[in-house]
């Protein structure tokens, strides 16, 4: 035979239905793959329905991985077909790469539109639980500060006044510049905008009220606090994950303090005094680069600007923007420090959280600005 494979019938009922006998020889190793693909795929194809199968393989000379693969397609395909095969006289030094051919891929692979379902499921199951534990996290973070008020309330000289003065001129006085000129960018930016679009039906004027009312309800309270999550509550983050990776967290607590009174409580009230008074500079900010972009750009002068936006303004809108920065500060300083205390033992993790609180304190603060508008809304302000 030179070695060349044989798969050939040899046996009764080699048609519908009745059993199939099938005499294999030669050589099944890889070098004879064409050759065994086609006639195995041509006896697959000529018996498509048989009751069982036979296959002989005594005159088999040599058989390696690959022919015991194909074997096992053979076997395969007949077993689709409806056949059941046997395997007769295969030699013992062949026996054992059969049977591992016979192991592979016997799993049903799951339905692609299955996988993805339960991914899917896993992927939102996930993320209601980890929503579940940051409210929490957030509750007991807050519940932890109230304590820490009241143990500074009446031991007044245990409060480290020291510590959050530092961190006032840190988060307030330090970030003064790039508040200043960010919102007046903000500011005329608005501005031009608006004379854009409103000069085309001849209402100028009107850009005034949109700028003052955008930036003393919302946009300048709102833009002040975004900054401020990512300068300073991220640099909270990262100051508290590496005291806590350098144990410097656990070492507070063997020396009986609580990381809340002496790490976060200042941090918190510092957002809290600070936030307030950036959102007024940078509202101010605001509405001088409004002016002077309506000066500018629309050749209103600075009479006129100043005129109008004492009459389109109240005292309202300005305490409303004013109202809300303490909230937003109270925010950004609980997120800072539920992920700075929650970072593990890796610099991995240190970023991941550093990132997780500032997207986190941004949804955050827009969130809550949503809500105290609709509220200052709903009561007539």
């Amino acid at each position: 035979m030179n070695g060349e494979p044989v798969l050939e019938s040899a046996g009764q009922g080699a048609g519908h239905g009745g059993r199939l006998a099938l005499s294999a020889g030669g050589l099944w190793t890889a070098e004879r793959a064409g050759e065994l693909e086609r006639l195995i795929e041509r006896v697959i194809a000529r018996h498509p329905g048989v009751d069982g199968v036979d296959i002989d393989m005594a005159r088999v000379e040599r058989l390696d991985t690959f022919g015991a693969w194909l074997l096992e397609r053979l076997m395969r395909g007949l077993s689709a077909a409806g056949g059941e095969p046997r395997i007769t006289g295969l030699a013992d030094r062949h026996r054992a790469l059969v049977l591992r051919a016979r192991e592979v891929n016997r799993a049903v692979p799951a339905s692609p539109r299955r996988v993805m379902l339960a991914a899917s499921l896993e992927v939102v199951g996930r993320t209601v639980v980890q929503v579940g534990h940051d409210i929490a996290a957030v509750v007991a973070m807050l519940g932890a500060l109230a304590v820490a008020v009241g143990r500074a309330v009446v031991h007044p000289r245990s409060f480290r006044l020291t510590s959050l003065v530092h961190q006032v001129d840190r988060v307030g006085w330090r970030a003064v510049p790039i508040i200043l000129l960010i919102t007046f960018l903000i500011g005329a930016i608005l501005a031009q905008q608006g004379l854009f679009h409103f000069r085309q039906f001849g209402a100028d004027i009107y850009v005034v009220d949109m700028v003052g009312i955008l930036v003393l309800r919302e946009v300048g309270v709102l833009m002040v606090a975004v900054m401020v999550a990512g300068r300073s509550g991220s640099s909270y983050t990262a100051e508290l994950g590496s005291m806590k990776m350098r144990e410097e967290i656990d070492a507070l607590r063997t020396m009986g303090f609580d990381p809340i009174d002496v790490l976060v409580l200042p941090r918190v009230l510092a957002l809290v005094i600070a936030l307030p008074c950036l959102a007024f500079l940078g509202s101010m900010a605001a509405l001088y680069g409004g002016g002077l972009m309506c000066w500018a750009y629309g050749g209103m002068s600075p009479d006129v600007y100043i005129t109008r936006m004492r009459d389109a303004i109240s005292l309202g809108d300005f305490a409303i923007g004013l109202i809300k920065a303490p909230f937003m500060g109270l925010i950004i300083g609980v997120i800072a420090g539920v992920q700075g205390l929650s970072v593990a033992g890796s610099a991995e993790s240190l970023g991941r959280k550093t990132t997780d609180s500032v997207v986190k304190s941004i949804f955050l603060v827009i969130l809550v600005d949503g809500v105290l508008a609709m509220f200052f809304a709903a009561v007539g302000m």
